[in-house]
């Protein structure tokens, strides 16, 4: 840790990233706390001063509220309008936590960042900086780092990419850190108020969208919805379809103002094609083998990934999957290690 000679330490008001300062100072590290003020749902700042006043280091307030508007909130409801469905965690990692506040930090002569994700930038201290799983799988985060640019890795610090969310609340009771324990985790979506998101959309965007067709896979009409923002691809409830076998979205057709919806074998998909992709490892110049992950807790596929160039791979499953939904994140590893990320752009008929 000699290496890192100036590291902030981005304190959400949470259990995770205060155990992770905690670690760190441990270490006698040159440590400055920052918090960034995304949306008036955050965690208020005098709770965050607290926290840094009993680890007894400087912090920093940045607002990039205005940044988060547009790149995350404005993306999440434009993602909506077109029939697809939106990742921001994925997003806001890349575009504001390692993008807008990394500049900010470099400016500030700072050398590494720190957060309190569940992942591990290298299994160890040997060999190229990489992505790592957590430890912990049924915390690991590090399918909401895959947009991360690798350039960057060098610089990061997990602390908790070793340890069980188990471990990380034992140190947070032994230290006595003063911050909330119910705090929203990060996967979670900060911005979005009780009511839920469509809630959200329709006050963003000053109305919903309109009414429309039900359709099956065969253009036959079922039924008219509420709204294409009120559907995503494999959802089953809220239909209002009576029907012997239950329907599911299949797809959804933003220039028909259409939801198709079919049964459980009709959501089965061979494989799909995904752009702009962020390779965390040389990009492969030809076809290679890999753990496809489609959406957050999909268990993984094993997959055969062929570049088309331009950023775009064709992905052929080992065995079909289901609701493969355009606009999420898909996620390629290779056992613990992330080679990259990119957008789902539709599934293989």
């Amino acid at each position: 840790m000699a290496c890192c000679r100036k590291v902030a330490i981005a304190l959400s008001g949470g259990v995770d990233s205060a155990v992770a300062a905690a670690l760190l100072q441990r270490r006698g590290l040159n440590l400055h706390g920052v918090h960034l003020r995304l949306s008036p749902l955050a965690a208020p700042p005098d709770q965050v001063e607290a926290l840094a006043h009993h680890l007894g280091i400087p912090l920093t307030v940045i607002d990039l509220q205005r940044e988060f508007a547009r790149e995350v909130l404005d993306y999440f409801g434009s993602e909506y309008a077109r029939g697809r469905t939106p990742n921001p965690c994925v997003r806001c990692n890349a575009a504001i936590k390692f993008g807008h506040l990394w500049d900010y930090l470099k400016i500030g002569g700072f050398t590494h960042l720190a957060t309190g994700h569940y992942a591990r930038r290298n299994p160890d201290d040997d060999g190229p900086p990489g992505l790592f799983r957590g430890v912990d799988r049924r915390k690991d985060q590090s399918y909401f780092l895959s947009r991360l640019p690798l350039s960057l890795l060098p610089n990061l610090l997990f602390p908790l990419g070793q340890m069980t969310k188990v471990e990380v609340r034992r140190i947070y009771h032994e230290a006595g850190l003063p911050v909330r324990e119910n705090q929203r985790e990060s996967m979670e979506l900060c911005f979005i108020p009780a009511g839920g998101y469509q809630d959200f959309l329709k006050a963003r965007r000053g109305f919903s969208g309109p009414p429309g067709d039900f359709v099956d896979t065969g253009g036959r009409l079922l039924g008219r919805h509420r709204g294409l923002e009120s559907y995503t691809v494999g959802q089953r409830r809220g239909l209002g379809i009576p029907a012997r076998q239950p329907f599911y979205v299949i797809d959804l057709q933003p220039e028909l103002n259409r939801v198709v919806l079919g049964h459980r074998e009709e959501l089965l998909a061979p494989g799909l094609t995904a752009s702009r992709m962020n390779w965390l490892i040389p990009p492969p110049a030809g076809e290679i083998e890999a753990v496809a992950v489609i959406r957050y807790r999909h268990p993984g596929v094993r997959a055969r990934i062929t570049p088309r160039g331009d950023g775009e791979v064709k992905v052929d499953f080992e065995t079909p999957q289901s609701a493969v939904a355009p606009g999420q994140a898909l996620v390629l590893f290779d056992r613990d290690q992330v080679l990259g990320g990119g957008w789902i752009e539709g599934r293989i008929k």
